[in-house]
């Protein structure tokens, strides 16, 4: 269980992705909190220690590569680091960018 400071993050990005895909349904896979799309995997998200992960496949990645450039990403994976500001309005742009993409 996490501080509530993490939780309202969390609890943040829950709200971030909802308004992004109102129309993804909620569930747990991989034991992460995951939006789906038409029964495919639009994002995941999880806290960490020192960071939160931000799981938008390695499309979403690639495709803000430079917005993303601040922060450690893999080729599935984006790290926000606990320490610093949210960046909701991207993780906002990336929903939406992986929503288009599930439904084309």
């Amino acid at each position: 269980i996490f501080p509530k400071e993490i939780q309202d993050i969390l609890e943040k990005i829950k709200k971030t992705i909802q308004q992004a895909a109102p129309d993804a349904v909620e569930g747990i896979s991989y034991q992460m909190p995951t939006f789906k799309l038409q029964g495919k995997n639009l994002v995941h998200f999880a806290a960490w220690k020192e960071h939160i992960g931000f799981y938008a496949m390695p499309s979403g990645n690639e495709a803000f590569k430079k917005e993303l450039a601040a922060y450690k990403v893999s080729k599935g994976a984006i790290q926000f680091p606990l320490d610093k500001p949210m960046p909701y309005d991207l993780i906002k742009k990336i929903v939406e960018f992986r929503m288009k993409e599930t439904q084309e």
